[in-house]
């Protein structure tokens, strides 16, 4: 099948939905299908996003796109982002009767919303409630909505998303981030207590650096608040950005993973942790409460302080995560989700409709 993938987030970027995109393409490719990603970096005019400057959207798209497209000639069209990218994508589909598949990565409404609170706080509740009112309209025109938990499909649900949802969770580079002990930090205190991710007011990370704790916190990742919260919290140590072999002997350096975030929709980076052997602590919210399901996998609690003791106690060893992670969480197994959403949903085409 010639599949072709539209997302506003793509290389050179550096995140869950690059990963996840990166990795489904090698699955799929694997499995024999032709597979085309379309990012902003093929395209000339692109604009730095707000917040967010790593990410890059692509100016006025819809011309060059169509093109695109049409010299693919896809079977299948997935938009990932709700970007310009994607509302250009849509565009073209809904005005040629082409059905397409959706997914939903990221709590866009509540990242919006801490950020106009920051400069007034009156706008946090309407500018939630208009991304989700955008995002509605985008997503219930598609023929499936390719969702990582339960959690969200409720919560989708809640606020009146009709479209057909289907699973699409995320996988793990198993022999990447295997249950090895090591100690690349220089002589932290013990335990340590890891969070890897952006540096950023979404992330909820004051809640990890106020936290009461015997031992280390280290941050592995950039953002735009490292700096103030390096300032403000001086006893934690901050990383910076780390990849590949770094960022698995990081998890591997550590005792327990702290994930204090609210407003993920999955978290990745949950599942690498529990890979390298890490217990989890965190909130009993969407994505940690659909990961950490067992008591070997670590603790919920509304205190996360007290979650973090609990996981540091949790049963069961390194390798049993491990193992639990290699049977659950394999990007062959998103691979097949992602085929199976696509015809469940009936969004195939013709080739010569597109």
């Amino acid at each position: 099948m010639r599949i072709l993938i539209i997302t506003d987030a793509w290389r050179p970027q550096t995140n869950g939905v690059v990963r996840t995109y990166e990795h489904l393409q090698e699955e799929l490719e694997k499995l024999g299908h032709t597979v085309k990603v379309i990012g902003p970096h093929d395209f000339r005019f692109r604009l730095p996003m707000p917040g967010y400057r790593e990410i890059e959207l692509a100016l006025f798209p819809g011309f060059q796109l169509k093109k695109m497209i049409e010299t693919f000639k896809p079977e299948t069209i997935h938009i990932g982002t709700e970007g310009p990218l994607g509302q250009a994508a849509a565009y073209y589909c809904h005005r040629r009767g082409l059905p397409f598949t959706t997914c939903y990565h990221t709590q866009f409404p509540d990242y919006a919303a801490k950020r106009a609170a920051k400069i007034f706080p009156w706008l946090e509740d309407p500018v939630r409630r208009f991304f989700i009112h955008r995002l509605r309209r985008f997503h219930n025109h598609s023929a499936a909505i390719m969702t990582a938990t339960p959690s969200l499909d409720r919560t989708l649900r809640a606020w009146g998303f009709t479209a057909s949802l289907h699973r699409l969770t995320r996988g793990v580079s198993i022999d990447l981030f295997m249950p090895e002990k090591k100690d690349v930090f220089a002589n932290p205190e013990k335990p340590v207590a890891l969070y890897v991710g952006r540096i950023a007011i979404e992330k909820n990370l004051e809640d990890f650096l106020s936290m009461t704790w015997k031992g280390s916190k280290i941050l592995v990742g950039d953002g735009p608040d490292r700096e103030k919260l390096a300032g403000r919290f001086p006893d934690a140590v901050f990383t910076g950005k780390k990849t590949g072999e770094d960022l698995a002997a990081c998890y591997q350096s550590a005792d327990i993973f702290v994930f204090p975030s609210r407003t993920d929709t999955f978290g990745m980076v949950l599942i690498e942790a529990l890979s390298c052997g890490l217990p989890i602590a965190a909130y009993p919210v969407t994505g940690p409460a659909d990961i950490v399901t067992e008591p070997m996998l670590g603790a919920l609690n509304d205190d996360l302080a007290a979650a973090a003791q609990k996981a540091l106690t949790a049963p069961g060893d390194g390798k049993a995560r491990h193992d639990y992670v290699s049977t659950h969480y394999t990007w062959p197994i998103v691979a097949e989700q992602f085929i199976a959403g696509t015809e469940d949903s009936g969004a195939i085409l013709q080739s010569t409709r597109a």
